[in-house]
């Protein structure tokens, strides 16, 4: 390491994202995968792995809801 380092020129937060943006990966399972892009395939260009996966999650929690009351 240098004793000092010149920071005239630099950028502060240049590379900070907030973590509102933070886009978190989820690794499906390959059965899943399997039947979700069956899915897809039957669908035609209507729908992406995004939107399915989204609708079902909510779909979960609706019915999580339900049976919590």
């Amino acid at each position: 390491m240098k004793k000092e380092y010149d920071f005239t020129n630099a950028e502060q937060g240049k590379f900070y994202r907030p973590i509102e943006a933070l886009e978190i990966p989820v690794y499906l399972d390959a059965d899943i995968r399997a039947v979700l892009m069956k899915k897809l395939k039957d669908a035609g260009n209507e729908l992406s792995l995004n939107n399915i996966v989204n609708a079902l999650i909510k779909h979960d929690i609706e019915i999580s809801e339900k049976i919590a009351l």
